[in-house]
């Protein structure tokens, strides 16, 4: 019989509480709608009090409770759950002896990080964040559930504000960390713009030790200052690029349709590995993912074996072919989340492919003062990459339908919904589409109602 994940002693131990009886666990959750047995379900106080759910919980097989107040049910009872959570995280990280690796970044984090872990589960006892776990409930649930035989993991850490990411990165303590990329991303949140956001990414270097690794992007514009912050933290800068004094250096991506071979030196020494990605920005993604397995302890072999296998996340540029009459197009699902910078890499990706191109475009979110114009912008990697017809839905996309060439307008609409009709239209066979917007403004709703279209719906 395995180890339990935690005993209701150590948990009792870790967050301070009462054990009210005995229980063992297996894993950690907040949500009584995805309970697996043999789960702690942690009530913590939201929208709506976790303590309302216990019951479904523990019907749906929880073994037992971490609670604020005494419950009808096996539990550990605590003054503040969340507090007791991110106790319960500390005590994860400090019984286990895994060297952690923590990626953050504008762009690309859940993705990195996924590969990261590919490669990490190759080389032996792997942990790492599910989903886009990445924030002050993410993370140290993610730590929570981290068993203490782990040899290797890697957290993700994301943030909306400034000093969200200290907090985290001192929760974690990772002895590496990533920052794919600064961009204008969440900047209306900052009063000084992308300035703002380059110091919140550079909050990642808090938790970390002297002489860890920072592993940072040369090609963005904020890398000097990046890596003077890491070195004044006392880190050893590590940068990918494609500049030659480059440690991951990318010299070029090539990639055809479903087939792509990047290029690179890494460390002087000269590779050529596939990977089952096709965005251009899945080059210097792929060195990054490198040059954080190396600072974990990973061999390079296992490094290309996980690159080499690693497929796209879905909502993150999964491809599928959907059957309409007389054929099939191609789907690519970019839906999960948009900024400018990603929004013009996938562009450019979508250049490179052969075939009819339809752009579906919804709404970036959390932009700022600047939203219109960043819309605005990309009417000009559309040209660049020869969109042949784009589709834009929402009040910001307004801005970018209005600065297209008539001959490149597919359609507009104020909603991701309503915009599903002129696309189905338009959609011949051997078309290239691809759905991209932010999360709140439904582009995965178009990817879903596209990938669900039949051989006997028009098309």
């Amino acid at each position: 019989m395995s180890e339990p994940l935690w005993t209701s002693d150590a948990i009792a131990a870790a967050t301070g509480g009462r054990a009210t009886s005995p229980f063992n666990v297996t894993g950690v959750s907040i949500d009584s709608r995805s309970i697996d047995a043999g789960d702690l379900f942690v009530a913590l106080a939201g929208v709506r009090d976790g303590h309302e759910f216990i019951g479904k919980a523990m019907s749906d097989g929880a073994a037992g409770v971490l609670a604020a107040r005494a419950v009808d049910a096996p539990a550990v009872v605590t003054g503040d759950t969340l507090k007791a959570l991110e106790a319960l995280g500390a005590a994860a990280r400090d019984r286990s002896k895994a060297v952690r690796g923590a990626v953050t970044g504008s762009v690309g984090k859940t993705s990195v990080t996924q590969a990261v872990m590919a490669g990490l589960m190759l080389a032996g006892r792997a942990h790492s964040s599910v989903k886009s776990y990445n924030n002050h409930i993410g993370v140290p649930l993610t730590l929570a559930r981290m068993p203490a035989a782990t040899e290797r993991a890697v957290f993700e850490i994301g943030m909306n504000h400034a000093d969200e990411i200290t907090p985290l990165s001192k929760m974690v303590a990772p002895q590496a960390c990533v920052i794919t990329t600064v961009g204008p991303v969440h900047t209306e949140n900052f009063a000084d713009g992308e300035a703002g956001v380059a110091k919140a990414k550079a909050e990642i270097f808090a938790g970390m030790g002297k002489g860890g690794v920072a592993i940072l992007n040369a090609d963005n514009r904020w890398f000097d200052y990046l890596s003077g912050e890491a070195k004044a933290a006392g880190l050893e800068v590590r940068s990918f690029g494609s500049s030659a004094t480059c440690d991951g250096r990318l010299i070029e991506f090539q990639a055809a349709n479903g087939c792509v071979m990047v290029q690179a030196r890494l460390h002087g020494r000269a590779l050529d590995f596939p990977i089952l990605q096709t965005g251009t920005h899945w080059g210097l993604n792929s060195l990054a993912t490198l040059l954080m397995l190396e600072a974990l302890d990973v061999n390079l072999d296992l490094g290309l074996a996980a690159l080499g296998s690693f497929e796209p996340l879905a909502g993150r540029g999964a491809e599928r072919q959907v059957a309409i009459a007389g054929g099939a197009f191609t789907l690519i699902d970019e839906s999960y989340n948009a900024n400018p910078i990603s929004m013009a890499a996938t562009i450019q990706s979508m250049g490179r492919r052969s075939g009819r191109k339809l752009a579906v475009l919804t709404d970036m979110l959390e932009l700022g003062p600047d939203e219109a114009a960043f819309h605005a912008s990309l009417a000009e990697p559309l040209e660049a990459a020869n969109i042949d017809l784009v589709f834009c839905a929402g009040r910001l996309m307004k801005s970018l339908w209005d600065t297209l060439p008539p001959t490149r307008r597919g359609g507009y609409a104020d909603s991701a919904a309503a915009l599903v009709p002129a696309v189905v239209a338009a959609l011949s066979p051997g078309d290239l589409v691809m759905v991209k917007g932010s999360n709140g403004s439904k582009a995965g709703a178009i990817a879903q109602a596209l990938s669900a279209l039949s051989p006997g719906e028009p098309g």
